[in-house]
């Protein structure tokens, strides 16, 4: 059995996408931390069947539409003196602001690098965003990130 102590304040990200969590670790920069970090990968999950799983044992801002738009089913426990005590669910984000780029060649962001890059939910079902400017569609997921 993985014996991964337990965090005193800090936070737990859950329900992360099995294979995902290391492209997150990497994107929230944890790589780098100089508090303890866990990244638990493969973990059972009577849900998914597997998932990832993230401990800081350190508060820090995250922002919860970046993950949201990664991926909805994940959860964050934000943990006060060993207990949970705050459960915090995501869901796509109406809009986001520099998190993805536009790949149409013709958009006017591939041009003008100092606009920022903005698309909002086209469908919660399909995780569908449209570009502002040229209404080009992408998919949200992991895989589109800054």
């Amino acid at each position: 059995m993985l014996n991964v102590d337990t965090i005193k304040n800090g936070l737990v990200i859950d329900h992360i996408k099995a294979g995902c969590g290391p492209k997150i670790f990497s994107w929230l920069g944890l790589d780098k931390a100089t508090y303890s970090v866990a990244l638990i990968l493969n973990v059972h999950s009577n849900r998914h069947g597997k998932k990832d799983i993230i401990k800081i044992d350190n508060i820090i801002n995250i922002d919860y539409s970046v993950l949201g738009f990664i991926d909805p089913n994940i959860t964050v426990n934000v943990v006060s003196d060993e207990k949970i005590v705050k459960k915090i669910t995501l869901s796509k984000p109406d809009r986001v602001e520099n998190v993805i780029t536009c790949k149409n060649p013709r958009c006017i962001t591939s041009t003008e690098s100092y606009l920022p890059h903005i698309f909002r939910l086209v469908s919660k079902e399909t995780g569908e965003y449209r570009c502002e400017y040229c209404d080009e569609i992408h998919k949200g997921g992991l895989g589109e990130l800054i």
